[in-house]
């Protein structure tokens, strides 16, 4: 399973370690890959950059989470221009996700989400992405 997450879900994971984000980011690193391009980590360090998340997080917590996650994902040479998301800014995980041949893109992303599926790509939030990955609980 190759999948692509939008820049909400990876800074959601980052901060609130036991949120669905974490646990869908960290399932997807565990059974599969998570791809990366270029703009899309440019925009990861550009949201976790701003100040404003100074006082959840430092700087240095930042740059070993990003350090981490560069190194475990595979990196995707985006190689297709796509122009179907209502915010344009979006389109950079619809071209990862092409490109990168992935099964999912998880978002919180309304813009996304209305796009499900795109090109046989499944477009799902965390909690869904996070029952579709794991076995039911098995019962008493």
């Amino acid at each position: 399973m190759r999948r692509v997450f939008d820049t909400s879900v990876i800074v959601s994971a980052l901060l609130l370690l036991d949120s669905k984000p974490r646990q869908a980011l960290d399932l997807a690193l565990q059974k599969g890959k998570v791809l990366l391009s270029f703009p899309v980590l440019a925009e990861l360090y550009e949201v976790l950059g701003r100040k404003r998340l100074r006082r959840y997080i430092d700087e240095e917590d930042v740059r070993i989470f990003l350090a981490a996650l560069t190194r475990e994902a595979q990196w995707v040479d985006v190689d297709v221009q796509i122009a179907a998301c209502r915010d344009s800014k979006d389109n950079k995980f619809l071209e990862l996700a092409v490109s990168g041949h992935a099964t999912h893109i998880v978002t919180g992303d309304s813009d996304l989400l209305a796009l499900d599926p795109f090109q046989g790509i499944q477009i799902l939030p965390p909690h869904s992405f996070l029952e579709l990955s794991l076995p039911p609980a098995s019962q008493p």
